[in-house]
């Protein structure tokens, strides 16, 4: 099924946006979903909208795309199940490729390893071999389709990467290229990273005046109290535990949580560490921005990240960062210099942080411009660009 995004979009995207290249060319781009919530979605989304400012023509095969009317982008939709993983991976698998077989244009991009045919990029944003795949809840059945999903994650990696022969594997930091030359030698040749970006002028340091406090008051937010912020779902991985167990030894703060998990169980164990009033529950939200400049700090204990999206609409946020030294983190946190980094299994490193910063506000002060300054290093049209270079470079 063939899908135009904007009436006025092929007449139009013959016509480059500023900077955008001369005689643009094609592109085919598939993923399993592009859109505004969650971060390889947005990711891909910015990638496509970049190309087509500048005058590229992109193709997308993915089962949802939520990309403005007028983004000009001809869209295939493959129809199928999105969970759970262990049937809509197969099933994406099979009709995807045949999906890329029937409407390939020019290049193509995978999102990981999702189709069969050969493509020239495949865009790496997580890697099955290493990163974990940990149940949304405790219960036996989403136990087993984690352990079946993890599994055929790495199997399909095995697979689709064999076949596929890609050109170029698109890491999102030098961290997960490492990984992939690690247990794909073969192809470690291919291999190149290119951070993630952030709109740093959408993300922006926190200002101060009616609004933030009218926004804290409708979120129940106590006056005269410190707030971290923790974004992210799949909430085992990402440490949110960690995080509400750190809430007890730093009483002084509370904890923003935005995203979506078993809130049942976080509810619990905050209730029996005495913290539940100091715990906020924001739910999903397309638009995180006001909710950054609402906190003072962002943890996330997290477990495994290729370069985690939310990491940089906070320092772009002027937010210290508290986290583990992961992909992307090791790359944007200087420890001690604009955040610091944590033991994940340890939640009194988090709260021995959160006190030095509730205790020194010029230390707050000065990690939070450091954190800002380094943000303004990534952004969308650098990831664009650079993606840019790797497809016209294609022989």
């Amino acid at each position: 099924m063939r899908e135009l995004a904007g009436e006025a979009a092929p007449d139009a995207a013959r016509i480059p946006a500023r900077g955008a290249s001369v005689g643009g060319y094609e592109l085919t781009i598939v993923a399993h979903d592009i859109g505004p919530v969650g971060g390889m979605e947005r990711i891909i989304s910015e990638l496509i909208l970049g190309l087509r400012r500048r005058g590229h023509r992109v193709t997308v095969i993915a089962r949802t795309c939520e990309l403005a009317p007028d983004s000009g982008v001809s869209f295939h939709r493959v129809r199928g199940p999105s969970r759970p993983f262990v049937l809509a991976y197969p099933f994406f698998l099979l009709a995807g490729t045949i999906a890329v077989w029937r409407h390939r244009r020019g290049l193509v991009q995978s999102t990981g390893a999702i189709v069969l045919n050969r493509v020239d990029f495949i865009e790496i944003q997580y890697c099955q071999h290493v990163g974990p795949s940990t149940p949304s809840r405790e219960s036996l059945p989403f136990r087993v389709n984690a352990a079946a999903a993890a599994l055929l994650g790495r199997l399909g990696e095995r697979v689709c990467f064999a076949r596929n022969r890609p050109w170029r594997f698109i890491c999102a930091s030098e961290g997960v290229a490492e990984e992939v030359r690690e247990h794909f030698p073969s192809q470690a040749a291919s291999v190149v990273s290119v951070p993630n970006g952030v709109d740093v002028e959408v993300f922006t340091p926190t200002p101060r005046g009616e609004d933030r406090a009218a926004l804290r008051a409708s979120l129940g937010l106590r006056e005269g109290r410190r707030l971290a912020i923790f974004v992210g779902s799949d909430w085992k991985r990402k440490g949110l535990a960690s995080a509400i167990r750190a809430l007890a030894l730093a009483p002084r703060w509370d904890l923003l949580v935005v995203g979506r998990g078993d809130r049942e169980l976080y509810e619990d164990l905050a209730g029996r560490l005495g913290v539940a009033e100091a715990v906020h529950w924001a739910g999903v939200s397309r638009d995180t921005a006001p909710l950054y400049r609402l906190a003072d700090a962002f943890v996330f204990p997290t477990s495994y990240e290729a370069f985690p999206l939310v990491a940089l609409e906070a320092a772009a946020s002027g937010l210290p960062i508290l986290a583990p030294a992961v992909n992307g983190i090791r790359e944007l946190v200087r420890d001690g210099e604009n955040g610091f980094l944590i033991d994940r299994e340890d939640p009194t490193t988090i709260a021995t942080r959160l006190r030095e910063l509730a205790d020194d506000p010029a230390l707050r002060e000065r990690l939070a411009a450091e954190v800002r300054r380094r943000a303004l290093d990534y952004s969308w049209e650098r990831m664009v660009e650079r993606h840019d270079e790797l497809y016209a470079g294609r022989p």
